[in-house]
């Protein structure tokens, strides 16, 4: 009859997959607020205006970086370049926790 051990989890493995959840959930809020704005969802709308809240801090610097006329392709420039470096910030980061 054979035992088998139950290896204990790498925290550094562990730590790293909650790094990239979290790198994913900001980019999905950015995400979302790209395609309520674009829907024409209404402004006035609580979840609208929950997400917009969410979503405004988490862009950090990126929105007005590049000058775009049409609001549209402002909204999918600025708030998609935010949520590729939350992605890319939170795979970084998670490849060096886990060495």
């Amino acid at each position: 009859m054979t035992t088998r051990r139950w290896s204990v989890t790498n925290t550094g493995f562990t730590a790293a997959r909650v790094v990239t959840a979290i790198g994913a959930l900001f980019a999905v809020i950015e995400v979302i607020y790209i395609l309520l704005h674009l829907l024409g969802a209404n402004a006035a709308n609580g979840f609208f205006q929950f997400i917009r809240s969410l979503a405004e801090p988490l862009a950090l610097f990126w929105p007005g970086l590049f000058p775009i006329s049409d609001p549209n392709w402002a909204i999918i420039v600025n708030y998609g370049l935010a949520a590729v470096f939350w992605l890319v910030v939170a795979g970084l980061i998670a490849r060096l926790i886990s060495r």
